[in-house]
């Protein structure tokens, strides 16, 4: 049947957001009438409107068609805006859950490490053991309770929000009310922060006042600190000691201070000395001396870092620091002002080793051998660790060390001297004897 014989035309599917004209011919004398009806396949799928030959549509069906149709539609956009509704709740304590849990593991990983007082490795900044560093500890945990008041305003503020003006179905897609500009608030967000950061710079420029105006007592040790790629050389003016890469210092309690003053200088490149527990990281530039202290108030041997880049080796450029007794500390000054031990046992390896390239990079007290370039061996086997603390000074990685250095330490400015293995065998001899 035709729509000239009082029919709808063919049916057609409503499509989303497009339109269905529906062309209503009725009885009872009335006009023809459209109705533009919009509507979602999503939901809808397909609307057809089939007329009935016995039945034609007067105005009050097409009306009520009219009225249903409508109402289906606002069924079905209800029904999108509460899913949206849903999906938006979903995300919002998705992301509350992921970032309360990353702020506990957070607070977890600060402070489950416990202090470790005397560890042989112990690097942890919330166990100062001199005034340095204890200094630079609290000034950090003041910053921290400072940022972490901070973080809490505001994450509590932001959940606040996302809960309380959240999108409702009600809304009806509404914009909600707009405020614009606020005299109070906008005070209150300029002036607290500067406050905020006004008194974290006065905290902070009292720390540093603190520590670099100290004054130096007469009774402290001086140790001049030179950084070399990659290892370190200290140098004892006072007391007539050089040596490499373990720092020896007397403990200072409060009945005898012995603050330790370091004079920082570098042979090449940056470095910075860092040694967490004793005190806060300071650089080594060229031309350029720094200072730096520490009255290490425990005993122990504490752990170190070059902790500016430096090269190839810069991560393998370490260092320890061991804090004595006094009368300990006394015994190992006096160990070392005496020159290097002679053993008759091991002149072939003496032999070798002045005859090489070895004496111009290194000294040996009481010898020929006078080179700058390198660390100073007149005591090599009171140390505990070779290369600047890349392997424990053993019998095997000694002779693996004058062998190859590479092996050990990739990028070493000391040469591999293609030693046969008797006179690496007999240099290494040589080597164990000086204690």
């Amino acid at each position: 049947m035709t729509p000239a014989a009082g029919m709808c035309s063919s049916p057609r599917e409503v499509n989303d957001r497009d339109f269905a004209r529906v062309r209503l011919h009725g009885g009872c004398n009335a006009e023809n009438a459209s109705a533009c009806l919009f509507g979602s396949t999503l939901a809808l799928h397909s609307i057809e409107f089939r007329a009935v030959e016995s039945r034609p549509l007067c105005n009050r069906n097409k009306e009520k068609v009219r009225t249903l149709v409508m109402a289906r539609i606002s069924e079905v956009e209800n029904g999108r805006r509460e899913m949206s509704m849903l999906r938006m709740k979903s995300s919002t304590v998705r992301f509350l859950a992921q970032t309360m849990l990353l702020l506990f593991w957070s607070v977890m990983a600060v402070w489950a490490t416990e202090p470790k007082g005397s560890s042989p490795h112990g690097t942890n900044i919330f166990a100062p053991a001199s005034t340095p560093a204890k200094s630079i500890a609290d000034l950090s945990v003041f910053v921290l309770v400072i940022t972490g008041i901070i973080f809490v305003v505001v994450f509590a503020l932001l959940v606040y929000s996302v809960v309380k003006f959240r999108g409702r179905a009600m809304d009806s897609g509404r914009e909600p009310a707009q405020v614009y500009g606020s005299t109070q608030i906008e005070l209150a967000w300029t002036i607290i922060p500067i406050l905020i950061v006004v008194v974290l710079f006065l905290a902070t420029a009292r720390v540093i006042h603190a520590i670099e105006d100290a004054p130096e007592p007469a009774g402290a040790v001086e140790v001049t600190v030179i950084g070399h790629q990659y290892w370190w050389e200290f140098r004892y003016p006072k007391l007539g000691i050089v040596t490499a890469n373990e720092l020896h210092i007397p403990v200072s309690d409060l009945g005898h201070p012995t603050p330790t003053f370091l004079q920082l200088l570098s042979a090449d490149a940056d470095h910075s000395f860092w040694v967490p527990e004793l005190a806060g990281k300071t650089d080594l530039i060229p031309n350029h001396p720094n200072r730096m202290w520490m009255d290490p108030e425990r005993t122990g041997v504490f752990v170190g870092q070059c902790a500016q880049y430096c090269g190839t080796q810069h991560a393998k450029m370490l260092l320890r620091i061991s804090v004595d007794r006094a009368d300990d500390f006394g015994a190992w000054v006096h160990a070392q002002q005496k020159p290097a031990v002679e053993d008759a046992g091991a002149s072939a390896g003496r032999r070798v080793f002045e005859g090489n390239a070895c004496m111009n990079c290194h000294t040996v007290v009481g010898t020929p051998a006078n080179g700058r370039f390198g660390p100073d061996l007149t005591h090599l086997m009171s140390r505990t660790t070779i290369a600047a603390g890349a392997a424990e000074n053993t019998h095997d990685q000694l002779r693996l060390w004058i062998q190859n250095p590479s092996a050990i330490k990739p990028g070493s400015l000391m040469p591999a001297m293609k030693l046969s293995d008797a006179d690496l065998n007999a240099v290494v001899s040589y080597m164990e004897t000086l204690q």
